[in-house]
């Protein structure tokens, strides 16, 4: 647990790509299993259960200091996992034999019932060091924030064993923490682990926004244009071996919907946007979300929200790879697949006629004013299926997003390197001469811009709700965000969908920002 405590504080502290890679080889190279495949799991997030939660850990803190200094503390230094690390009265050194090892870290706390969590959790954090306390947390919580992502360690891993990452990304979803068979055969020590059985995610093609001058320059014969549909995309995995639905990270999400897994019976991987469907009608985004996360979503639930794919292209059939087919012939091969199926949840997107720019300008219009949808795909017809973002092969083209000037109401500081600056706000719409908040962003601004609020904010404070900042009702924003839906959670009556900064008004009075009213007026039929 040491060296990886070592390891967390200096990847937090490393700003180059090339040298947190170089750390993780080195940590790796002289590491023994199974060690080094938890601290994979945990930097790649690929841990499959919390330790504790984050409630426990701050129960913990509060039966052994005043609760006022940790709300201060807290408020002060903006991140739980580090406050916690340093304000904890530490008991007693180690003993001789130091701390456990990561491996045995893992197996207590997974193993561990849930009377004996914090009690195991309170000793650790009695005989470690600060550093190590907030590594532990923040394994525990599946929080690390140290600047290194699933794909980052894939990258790494392609290096460490001197194979292509293509290989890593192929094997990633078939082997599991801690890894033992694959760090393995990385080394030479072993044959490439055998996932033939299993059930496994297949790395996705991804786009790339479309730019203006892409978009001048193109000839729409050779690109196949289908509507960017507001969902979540997905892929769905169908063989002989059984079923899953991932998301685009390769997450697996088949709890939360049984009713389309159980439509498919056809051998296949099928890469498409997860909808809400009533027979071809796509309802909202917002009536999706009462679906996401529900591990058991109720029958009643299932029937009033029924699952729809939207299926975009054709991976797999019957074990065979479509990947290095073009996509006409994918499509093509796809339609026919779609024809022959019997689920009534499987719908085909259906490729929009465009013989010139013009005629792409006015379905990009119609898909700006489309509620199931939030914009174009272009891709090439020749292209072939190639995981990852390759550059010149699909490009998305996203609606406009709807804006409206609001009020800032209330300030939060943020989290890791933002948790000196107030970053996270509140703001609201006015509904006669009272405020009601609409929606929070902490995104949008520049560094500089972030600085200017952060000030504004210390200057303007009127009162405060533990770490929320209340401030005087001054200052407006142009928020940009994606929709609006009717919500019964919120004292407004609406949500916004993904709002986030668009320009800082300095200069507009706040008694002329947006009413209530007027955004009510956009919520989607």
């Amino acid at each position: 647990m040491e060296d990886f405590s070592d390891l967390l504080e200096q990847l937090y502290f490393t700003g180059s790509h090339n040298a947190k890679s170089a750390l993780i080889i080195d940590y790796l190279e002289r590491t023994p299993d199974p060690d080094r495949g938890w601290a994979i799991a945990a930097m790649a997030g690929s841990l499959r259960f919390d330790f504790f939660k984050r409630n426990a850990v701050k129960q913990l803190m509060l039966e052994r200091i005043d609760p006022v200094l940790f709300d201060m503390s807290y408020d002060y230094v903006g991140e739980m996992s580090e406050t916690v690390a340093h304000l904890w009265p530490a008991q007693k050194p180690p003993g001789p034999a130091g701390l456990p090892s990561l491996s045995d870290i893992v197996t207590q706390f997974a193993e561990a019932k849930r009377t004996e969590v914090k009690p195991l959790l309170a000793n650790y954090l009695d005989i470690m060091t600060a550093a190590q306390r907030w590594a532990l947390i923040k394994l525990g919580t599946r929080g690390l924030r140290i600047g290194v992502s699933a794909r980052t360690m894939k990258h790494i891993l392609a290096r460490f064993g001197d194979t292509d990452v293509a290989e890593i990304e192929t094997l990633w979803h078939g082997v599991s923490p801690p890894y033992t068979e694959l760090l393995a055969w990385l080394e030479g020590k072993a044959d490439k682990p055998d996932i033939s059985q299993e059930v496994t995610f297949h790395p996705v093609m991804l786009s790339h926004p479309v730019e203006e001058k892409t978009l001048e320059t193109l000839d729409p014969d050779e690109w196949q244009i289908e509507h960017k549909f507001d969902g979540i995309r997905v892929q769905l995995v169908s063989t002989v071996n059984g079923k899953a639905l991932f998301s685009r990270t390769g997450d697996d999400i088949s709890a939360s919907f049984p009713d389309l897994l159980d439509s498919v019976s056809e051998h296949c991987v099928l890469d498409g946007e997860l909808l809400i469907m009533h027979k071809d009608k796509v309802d909202t985004f917002n009536q999706l979300q009462q679906r996401l996360n529900k591990k058991k979503p109720p029958k009643k639930l299932i029937e009033s929200l029924p699952a729809g794919l939207m299926v975009y292209d054709l991976i797999t059939e019957q074990e065979e790879s479509l990947t290095q087919l073009t996509l006409a012939e994918r499509h093509q091969r796809l339609a026919d697949f779609i024809q022959r199926s019997a689920s009534e949840r499987l719908h085909l997107s259906v490729p929009l006629p465009a013989r010139n720019r013009d005629d792409l300008q006015q379905l990009y219009a119609a898909a700006s004013d489309d509620t199931a949808v939030e914009g174009l795909m272009l891709k090439r017809k020749d292209s072939q299926y190639v995981a990852g973002r390759p550059k010149g092969l699909w490009y998305k083209w996203k609606r406009q997003p709807k804006l409206a000037d609001a009020v800032i109401m209330y300030a939060q500081r943020g989290h890791g390197k933002r948790s000196s600056f107030y970053s996270d706000f509140t703001f609201g719409a006015w509904q006669e001469d009272t405020l009601l908040p609409i929606g929070k962003a902490y995104s949008g601004f520049t560094d500089e811009e972030l600085k200017k609020l952060d000030n504004w904010v210390r200057r303007h404070t009127v009162g405060r709700f533990g770490p929320v900042r209340e401030v005087a009702k001054e200052l407006v924003v142009e928020v940009a965000f994606d929709a609006v839906h009717p919500s019964g959670r919120h004292k407004s009556g609406i949500a916004l969908r993904f709002p986030r900064f668009h320009r800082i008004r300095w200069d507009k009075p706040a008694n002329e920002a947006d009413t209530l009213e007027n955004l009510k007026a956009l919520i989607d039929s």
